[in-house]
């Protein structure tokens, strides 16, 4: 039971509680009850982690400001990075938590969101022909903020509407109300984006939302939504980019597991588990993986530059994550981190905050987009009383650890996610066993890859060393010698390949002539692409609509390859070899437009396409083709890899 003095029965009596958090996780039949002291931290490295016992150490609240650690671009809003510095804890069963949980109605009063259906749907409109259309990233996310005020003390309402939330939704990964004095969130989040256990790495990218009135789900509404290509495309490009994540913190990337369908109160999502073995130290993951791209966009860095042109305020602590470290039994650090999204922020004197997102992409709708920020809204608005009710939640929690429902159980719902996969590379869907596709020729040789501004190099690196190549990053501004390597790589990025005066297209551009200028073995890979076609001779040109996220089955030299594209730009060209200043070229063109998805040169080669994504079935037999060709080692000619696919 719950004892007198807790902080349950000091917000009862109208007294200060101290600091607290209350805490349901996935599949548990009770509650963490956290209390002690909060600290503030400048940096994610400074978030304190005791030694000691086996347990929980710190609960981190991550603010979205706290990107700037990256580098990247924000709104900064100053908000702390507070932290619970746990001096007790607490387990409480799921019975005794709802009988010492507050049983009233929130009231509130002035609910409105701060931006007006209409001027979010203008946002989206912008974002889709401003950004995406320009070739500036896949897939970005945009939020928008419910504001009201709560009457009466903000504490009581918070774990009345945690009551609620228990009672009501579903599917939550964790269900929470963390409190510290300045501020107190209240929130049921379904999204996993960072953990760390026994030095298994583990995120949880979920995406592409099937909305429902919060009575039963209709089947064959559901059964459409999974073979909507806007929806399954979605989650394919969220999959890619915490792959690039899991390239940084895992030793040999991640390992994809699932799909699998997440059912909640009022909506259900898909989602994918990625598993990876690392050693860092967890405050660093945090830090690498800040913040997850079903919240953000990709690429990352510049879909940071969007955020903060088109929405202009502070996230304050939305896009960002609670952070629960500790040690196990063995003194290992671990790490639990849910995304503080489905989460209501509450000021001391009563201000809510209740912010929602949705994620834009090439087939995104103005109209589908603003219904999204509603639907995902609803389940914490119905707990403070801005909503109606969910049905009671059933006892069955969500996820790839638990058991399914009754939709996820139907058959035809586990084919429709397991055809899924079927167009997706091998490489990241099975489990890989260090050297076993090392190509003959490649032991003791090197690659530069020349980043462009878009992490798909860390997963491009894992793929080059599975082959047997030693490869390091340089970021493109960063100068430094390349003689010492056997093949440079000039890596994707965003941007407009044709604007020659912006510094990082000139830089890479003027690379890509020195490299074949001294003929130097040189890979381009989609920006890099663009700029060496266009060092070649072969017009560029924006694409109609956008190649975000978009996997074709297109010809690579002879042969039909799936792979998959990130673009808005191609170059062209109406013949199949042309003779360029660097010796005759081999182009693989699209029959239609022309559009070179390919090209082969004298030491040089480039493609449009991604084959690091794991939307490119044929990227590891390209790579290996491919660097055949730039290496010239016979001994690799008839050593690529089987097309599992």
């Amino acid at each position: 039971m719950i004892r007198p003095h807790d902080p349950l029965a000091a917000v009862a009596a109208g007294l200060d509680p101290g600091p607290f958090a209350l805490v349901r996780r996935a599949g548990a039949d009770h509650l963490d009850l956290f209390t002690g002291m909060v600290r503030t931290a400048e940096r994610l490295a400074d978030i304190p982690l005791p030694d000691g016992g086996p347990g929980p150490r710190t609960l981190a609240l991550v603010p979205y400001r706290q990107i700037t650690e990256r580098g990247f671009a924000c709104v900064d809003d100053g908000m702390p990075l507070e932290c619970l510095v746990i001096g007790e804890h607490r387990q409480i069963s799921l019975a005794d938590a709802l009988a010492a949980l507050p049983d009233a109605p929130v009231v509130t009063t002035d609910a409105g969101f701060d931006s007006s259906d209409a001027e979010y749907a203008a946002t989206v409109g912008r974002v889709l022909a401003e950004e995406i259309g320009r070739g500036e990233g896949a897939n970005f996310v945009i939020h928008r903020t419910l504001r009201a005020t709560v009457q009466g003390d903000a504490r009581a309402a918070a774990l009345a509407a945690l009551r609620r939330l228990l009672l009501r939704e579903r599917g939550a990964y964790w269900t929470f109300v963390v409190h510290t004095g300045t501020r107190t969130l209240v929130g049921a989040s379904p999204e996993r984006h960072v953990s760390v256990d026994d030095g298994l790495v583990m995120m949880n990218p979920i995406s592409g939302t099937f909305r429902h009135t919060g009575a039963a789900a209709d089947r064959e509404a559901l059964l459409r939504f999974l073979h909507d290509p806007k929806e399954v495309e979605e989650l394919y490009m969220v999959l890619d980019e915490e792959l690039k994540m899991m390239a940084t913190v895992a030793e040999h990337g991640g390992q994809v597991v699932g799909p699998y369908l997440k059912e909640m109160a009022h909506l259900a999502h898909t989602e994918y588990l990625l598993a990876g073995r690392g050693s860092r130290d967890v405050r660093e993951v945090l830090r690498e993986t800040m913040f997850a791209p079903t919240v953000t966009g990709s690429p990352m860095e510049n879909a940071c530059r969007v955020i903060a042109r088109h929405e202009r305020t502070g996230r304050r602590y939305y896009a960002g994550v609670l952070a629960l470290l500790g040690r196990d039994a063995a003194g290992r650090q671990t790490l639990d981190a849910p995304i503080l999204i489905r989460t209501a922020e509450l000021s001391p004197t009563g201000e809510l905050r209740v912010p929602v997102g949705a994620t834009l992409v090439r087939h995104s709708t103005a109209a589908g987009e603003v219904a999204e920020t509603h639907a995902k809204a609803a389940g914490v608005l119905a707990a403070l009383g801005l909503g109606p009710d969910a049905p009671a939640a059933r006892p069955a929690q969500s996820g790839p650890d638990a058991p399914g429902r009754a939709l996820a159980d139907d058959p035809e719902v586990r084919a429709a996610l397991a055809a899924r996969n079927a167009p997706l590379a091998r490489f990241w869907l099975d489990q890989r066993t260090p050297g076993a596709t090392v190509l003959p020729g490649l032991a003791g040789r090197r690659a530069l890859i020349v980043d462009g501004e878009d992490t798909f190099t860390g997963m491009l690196a894992h793929q080059l060393g599975a082959l047997g190549l030693a490869v390091a990053r340089r970021g493109w501004q960063q100068p430094g010698p390349v003689g010492e390597y056997d093949l440079v790589v000039m890596g994707p990025g965003p941007g407009d390949p044709t604007d020659l005066a912006e510094p990082k297209m000139a830089t890479m551009r003027a690379l890509l002539a020195e490299l074949l200028a001294a003929g130097r073995p040189t890979l381009a890979v989609c920006l890099g692409h663009q700029l060496l076609a266009g060092l070649l001779g072969l017009p560029l040109h924006r694409r109609d609509a956008p190649y975000q996220g978009v996997p074709r089955d297109v010809p690579v030299f002879g042969a039909t390859r799936r792979v998959g594209f990130y673009s808005s730009f191609t170059a062209r060209a109406g013949a199949d070899r042309v003779a360029t200043p660097y010796g005759p070229v081999e182009l693989s063109r699209d029959p239609a437009d022309g559009a070179v998805h390919a090209l082969r040169g004298p030491g040089f080669a480039g493609v449009q396409f991604h084959p690091e994504s794991v939307l490119s079935r044929d990227g590891m037999v390209i790579l290996a083709e491919l660097l055949a060709h730039l290496l010239d080692h016979r001994a690799l000619a008839g050593h690529a890899p089987a097309d599992r696919g």
